[in-house]
């Protein structure tokens, strides 16, 4: 679907295009056996379908969707009748501080949060794992954007070991729930998968480490997770098709080109904020005829 700043996707030719990107909806455990999963690989993470087929001409329709997205989104903050999570997940080098500043980087501070979620804290880690993620999302106006999110309690725990498979399902189960009861009141949940292809995350950290500005970025540990990259797609695939719901569907997002990364995440965030159906809120009479002297 080639990208136009000036004309937005229909809804049918948007829907189109990402049906192409979403795993298989659940609607609960039982409702996916392994013939009916969608295997990560099957995503290409060096594809481009809302690309112009110009990156020059994209990089010019992101800063356009950009503007766009700032105007909408002072109108969500008057309108107060919505909330809107956006979730940035994906492994390390996947573009979650880049997409942030490309795409969310021109919106006004007012009702802008964004949540970068680091590993619990001893106070956190005696409460239920939900318990920290409940209490940053988005109030009436509000759009909250989480760089990494809950999932990660269902990444990082498998791949280690510290949590059994019957485990895991219940915490599929359990953040299916917290999702579902959000949607029910009042919150709008779009999840992206940043998704790259294991070449494209060497190149990443290698400039990371050649790139002096950069080092502060890298950590010895990103070798280590490195190294259990196999595992991590595995888990990935697993709360891709146990967590990708009708009311918290997941969006895999090729992100091996930023460009591209951040042109269709802004379109999809654009058309959401659309179909919304914003307004601004009643006028008050009094201002009727006023006039400042």
């Amino acid at each position: 679907m080639p990208a136009n700043a000036n004309r937005a996707p229909s809804a049918k030719s948007l829907a189109q295009t990402l049906a192409a990107w979403q795993p298989r909806l659940s609607t609960g455990p039982a409702s996916k056996g392994k013939a009916g999963r969608t295997a990560l690989s099957s995503f290409d993470p060096s594809k481009k379908p809302f690309s112009s087929g110009n990156k020059q001409q994209d990089k010019a329709a992101v800063e356009d969707l950009a503007v766009e997205l700032d105007r909408l989104q002072n109108l969500f903050y008057a309108d107060r009748r919505f909330k809107l999570l956006v979730i940035l997940q994906g492994t390390d080098t996947s573009g979650k501080d880049g997409t942030l500043r490309a795409v969310f980087g021109r919106m006004s501070p007012l009702g802008m949060h964004t949540v970068s979620w680091r590993a619990p804290s001893e106070h956190e880690r005696a409460h239920d794992y939900l318990w920290r993620i409940h209490q940053q999302v988005p109030a009436a106006g509000d759009i909250t954007i989480f760089n990494r999110s809950h999932y990660e309690d269902v990444l990082v725990p498998v791949v280690n070991g510290w949590i059994t498979p019957p485990q895991a399902g219940e915490r599929y189960a359990h953040i299916n729930d917290f999702e579902r009861m959000l949607t029910q009141t009042g919150t709008v949940v779009l999840k992206f998968m940043l998704h790259i292809s294991l070449d494209e995350q060497r190149e990443r950290l290698q400039e990371r480490i050649d790139d002096v500005t950069k080092n502060w970025k890298f950590s010895m540990g990103d070798l280590e997770t490195r190294e259990q990259w196999a595992h991590y797609q595995q888990a990935y695939e697993d709360l891709l098709n146990a967590t990708s719901t009708p009311w918290a569907p997941w969006t895999v997002v090729p992100a091996n080109s930023k460009t591209h990364r951040n042109l269709m995440i802004a379109t999809v965030l654009r058309h959401a904020l659309e179909n919304m159906g914003l307004r601004y809120p009643p006028a008050d009479p009094a201002l009727d005829g006023l006039r400042i002297v």
